[in-house]
Formats: C-alpha cells, sequence, structure tokens
C-alpha cells in the first residue's frame, strides 16, 4: 500500500497558544491509496478535504492537533522530522493547488522556479535544470516552452499558469500527486485539458493521484475510488462506479441531486440540506424543490437593454513608437427583456467579461451603442452616468475581493444607499438593509458583523444585497457562482431565481459553467475571440448546436461517471 491514513484527527486551536478552545476540522478519517490509482476526495466547502490532504506532508498551520497514522509506504509521517518530510515533498510527494498565481512566485520567471526542485532534489547543474524544464512544459502541452521559460507567471493565462504547476509537481516523477481544486476555476476546454493531462502523466509515470473536488461530474470520469466528507468525517467510500450508481448515504445522493443538469430545467435546485430533510428547505422560506420546468418568460416582456455593434479594443506598446491593436470585443448585438436572462458563455480569453465590463463603462468603448431607457449609455457625460449607474448593477466572481474587509456588512449596504440618496435618513437605510439580508437568505443580525466571518457562499448573498440597496433594473452577473461549490451554488442560483421572479430583473449572466448556464438562462450568446458566433435559446443551443465551437464547448463538460457498454 502506497498511503494508509488511519483513523486521523485534526483539531485548531483558537486564540494564544496553549488556549483550550479547539474546533475539531477532521474527526477519524481513514482510507488507503494503492500504487497507480486515483482515489478522489469530495463533499462541500468545509468538509475536511483539503486539511485531511494536507495533514499528510504537514503543510497545516502551527495551531493544528493532529492524531492517528498517517502510513506513507509503512512509515508514519506524523512522527516525521522536518527534515524528514523537506525531503518528501515535492520529491516522493508534489501537490498541485487551486489558485495557480498564489502559488508561483510573481517574481521569479517560470524556468527559474521549475529548475528549483531539479536542482534541490536531483542534484542537477542549472544547465541540466533549464533543458529539463523545457521538456516538462513540452510534455504539459505548454505552446513555445523555450519561451514560456523567460516569461512570469502574470504573462500566462490560467489554464498556462496551472499547466506549469502541473510540470513543476512532476518533475521529480513523485509516486503520489496531490491535487487540491486544480480545475475549479477554468473554464470547460482547460479544464478537459488539465483532466487528460493528469491522467496522462499518472499513466506514464504510474504515480498515484489524491483529487480533491467538489465537483462530482469531474471526480466520475477521473477517479478509481470516492471518498464522501461532509463535517470532518467520511460517509461514505468506495469504488466509483458503486458511488455513482448506488450511493449508500443520503449526503452522498444529495451531492449529486444538486447539480443542475445539461438536459432539464427545472423551476429550482434541490440543495443539501433540502434532499436530506425530504425536500423541504426551510431556510429558503418553506419551498419544496421541483424537478418541474418553471412557468415560461413572456416573449414580448418591454426590452430593457439593447446592446448594438460594440466593440472594445486593447491598445500594446510595440516598438519604440509603434502600437498593436487587440479587439478584445467586435460587434456584439443583442436585445434584453425584462424579467428575462441572457447566458453569456465561451473560453476564458473569449471576451465575456470584457463586453460585460465595457457594456457598464468600467472599460471605456471603442466603438458601438448600449441603449437603456431610450439613452446611449456610452454617451453619457459622468453625472447622467451616475444616475444611470444604480439601475445596472454588477455582482462580481470573487465574493473575497468584492467586499470592503473593514466595512462592516451593514455599512457595506448602506454606503451605496447614501450616496445615491435612497432612504430618508440613516435608519431608514439601515431598516432596509437588514430587509434584503432577510431577503437573501442571512437574516439581520448580519447586519453587524464583517466579510471575514461569512463563507464564499454567504458572502456572495452580501454581493447580491448590495446590488438591491439600489433598486436596480439589470443585474449583471459576472461568473457569480463559478468559485461556489455545488450545494452553495444551488441555493445562489435558486435565490436569483427567486428574485427575478419576485422584482422583475433582468440578469445578464457571464460563465463558462454550461449546466449553469442551461439552468438559468431563456437565451445564449456564445463568443470566441471577442465575436458573437452563435445566439439562440438555451435550450436550442444546448441540443442543436449549430457552430463547432459550440458543440466543442459541449463536448468538454464533464459527464461524470457513466457504465462502460455490455
Amino acid at each position: 500500500m502506497l498511503l494508509s491514513i488511519q483513523d486521523l484527527q485534526v483539531a485548531f486551536r483558537l486564540g494564544e497558544r496553549g488556549a483550550k478552545t479547539v474546533v475539531n476540522a477532521v474527526q477519524g478519517v481513514s482510507f488507503d491509496i494503492p500504487e497507480n490509482s486515483t482515489l478522489a476526495l469530495v463533499g462541500e466547502s468545509g468538509s475536511g478535504k483539503s486539511v485531511t490532504a494536507m495533514s499528510i506532508l504537514n503543510l497545516l498551520p502551527d495551531n493544528a492537533q493532529r492524531s492517528g497514522r498517517i502510513l506513507w509506504q509503512g512509515r508514519d509521517l506524523l512522527t516525521a522530522t522536518r527534515p524528514e518530510l523537506q525531503a518528501l515533498r515535492g520529491r516522493e510527494i508534489a501537490c498541485v493547488f487551486q489558485d495557480p498565481m498564489q502559488s508561483l512566485n510573481p517574481v521569479f520567471t517560470v524556468g527559474a522556479q521549475l529548475a528549483e526542485p531539479l536542482v534541490k532534489h536531483l542534484g542537477l547543474g542549472r544547465r541540466a535544470a533549464m533543458a529539463r524544464a523545457e521538456e516538462l512544459l513540452n510534455e504539459v502541452g505548454l505552446p513555445e516552452p523555450q519561451r514560456r521559460l523567460k516569461c512570469y507567471p502574470h504573462e500566462l493565462s490560467g489554464g498556462q499558469q496551472q499547466r506549469v504547476m502541473i510540470a513543476m509537481a512532476l518533475s521529480c516523477e513523485p509516486k503520489l500527486l496531490i491535487a487540491d481544486e486544480p480545475t475549479t476555476a477554468l473554464d470547460v476546454t482547460i479544464q478537459r485539458q488539465i483532466l487528460e493531462l493528469i491522467a496522462r502523466m499518472k499513466d506514464k509515470l504510474r504515480m498515484s493521484v489524491l483529487f480533491i473536488s467538489h465537483d462530482l461530474g469531474v471526480v466520475g470520469e477521473i477517479a478509481d475510488r470516492v471518498v464522501v466528507m461532509r463535517h470532518g468525517a467520511v460517509r461514505e467510500q468506495g469504488p466509483v462506479a458503486q458511488i455513482f450508481s448506488a450511493p449508500q448515504d443520503a449526503y452522498t445522493r444529495a451531492l449529486l441531486a444538486c447539480r443542475p443538469s445539461l438536459t432539464d430545467t427545472p423551476a429550482r435546485l434541490t440543495v443539501i440540506d433540502e434532499h436530506i430533510a425530504g425536500g423541504v428547505d426551510g431556510a429558503a422560506g418553506g419551498t419544496v424543490a421541483s424537478s418541474a420546468p418553471g412557468p415560461a418568460k413572456d416573449p414580448a416582456a418591454p426590452v430593457v437593454l439593447e446592446v448594438r455593434s460594440l466593440a472594445k479594443s486593447f491598445f500594446i506598446k510595440q516598438g519604440l513608437f509603434g502600437q498593436r491593436e487587440f479587439k478584445a470585443v467586435q460587434g456584439v448585438n443583442f436585445k434584453l427583456r425584462r424579467g428575462h436572462t441572457l447566458g453569456v458563455v465561451g473560453e476564458s480569453g473569449s471576451g465575456k467579461t470584457t463586453m460585460g465590463l465595457t457594456r457598464l463603462r468600467l472599460h471605456e468603448p471603442t466603438g458601438g451603442e448600449v441603449i437603456f431607457d431610450g439613452q446611449n449609455l456610452l454617451a453619457l457625460s459622468d453625472r447622467e452616468r451616475q444616475v444611470m449607474r444604480r439601475r445596472i448593477q454588477i455582482v462580481f466572481q470573487n465574493p473575497y475581493a468584492s467586499l470592503n474587509p473593514r466595512f462592516t456588512i451593514g455599512q457595506t449596504l448602506v454606503e451605496p444607499m447614501a450616496i445615491h440618496g435612497i432612504g430618508a435618513d440613516t435608519a431608514e437605510r439601515e431598516d432596509r438593509a437588514r430587509a434584503l439580508l432577510t431577503k437573501v437568505g442571512l437574516g439581520p443580525e448580519t447586519f453587524g458583523k464583517y466579510p471575514h466571518e461569512f463563507s464564499g457562499g454567504q458572502r456572495q448573498r452580501v454581493a447580491i444585497a448590495r446590488c438591491l440597496t439600489l433598486n436596480p433594473e439589470v443585474l449583471v452577473l459576472d461568473e457569480a457562482v463559478s468559485a461556489l461549490d455545488v450545494s452553495v451554488q444551488a441555493q445562489v442560483l435558486n435565490l436569483l431565481r427567486d428574485l427575478q421572479d419576485e422584482l422583475g430583473l433582468a440578469y445578464v449572466f457571464i460563465s463558462h459553467d454550461l449546466a449553469v448556464v442551461r439552468f438559468i438562462s431563456d437565451e445564449v450568446l456564445v463568443m470566441k475571440d471577442g465575436e458573437v458566433v452563435e445566439q439562440a435559446s438555451a435550450a436550442q443551443i444546448l441540443a442543436a448546436p449549430q457552430q463547432e465551437y459550440t458543440r466543442r464547448l459541449l463536448g468538454a463538460v464533464p459527464r461524470g461517471w457513466v457504465s462502460p457498454p455490455a
């Protein structure tokens, strides 16, 4: 057995060193990883997946307390010294993390960072290490590997950065690769490439993989065995076929049920607590999850936003006096009706976000019109734009970066109302803020808390509540649920549906997740290289795409475990 974890328990001390208050993050976890196999740890955020994995090499903060046994080829790593662990890290056990920009050093080139473990663990000279680094980049499919060695991390896309991290992790040909959510923030085609890359390198090096994810669609394609965790404990484990075809635990069945589907559009998505409680969602107002389709939208609803020939170019310095034009968005046209949702999909770099930001003049356009309430938003003065801006709001992808950490939740919600003169006085604004917190499912008791006291899903609810303070008519949602686990994602999507039905909001929903787009959208716009290549109803595009690019996007979506043909 390559790795055996037996009755692992991890607790974190709170407060000063030696404090008696502890939080139990992992409770009695046990599983084995044989040689040349892939085991997946799945569960919601906070289930203990990453803490369990990081315990193997003790990549935990100083306030962590571990007990149990972690046997690496028969040797207990809980008793290993720091030098012994340092000899293992990168050499026999390597890690790939979710955010490559947090893992790569921004002040060193890609080549320098790839060469470091080769010099440290394999004793290669500088020239030999750089030659091997170029070979590694070629093996992981990075184009122009020799040129990439001289690049800094910020000069690469997210998918390219993740390939560099995989190359670095595999540089010493480890026996175990720990992949902690390596594809969560990537679009479907890049995600597919990374999954295929990990599988290919696993077979080539005959290594084992510990794959951590909350996406069962991904897990079903890559894993041999699955361990399902919740609240720090193992709820179920077994072969991938057994977990997907006949799950025994209610929590596992709930995880499988709350994922949006590419084939149908229910009125509401099931969330974890709903499923375990038999379909009743007490936290969301007593509604029952339904697999029936939602009510049809009015095709004659008034148009609230019309985009005509929108264009945005960036000009890049070239030579001493010259510059090169990069056309990020070209000739985008669409109409958005009241109470409807326009989904915008495409690969990273397709122009989705740039189009959304340009439409709001967060980027200055280079051409086109955006007609809202009979006025061209792109031609308004700053004062006129300030008045119109309250009616069109945006929710960004990262709820951790979009909230001011020094503001309480109450201050975050009251500030935009004060700026735009909504409410007679502070007391009225605070009452309205508390009412909005209740509407998004947080409750008025969160008013005086700070963002760091909330999970990612709760912060995204705060961001939505902040938008609602200004009574907007249009919301632009830029990858607003892509960083959330499947259960929290279902809660936020249900919330958006409820708010749209109640307030008649119109959404522009930007995403790389086609299943989510199918659930939330009435019409879908597919972008590639800054241009719209296909536009039709959500059902039509997903059922019968006309363009090869759209078919390729759909083909890259993880489908989970599929039983092999008889």
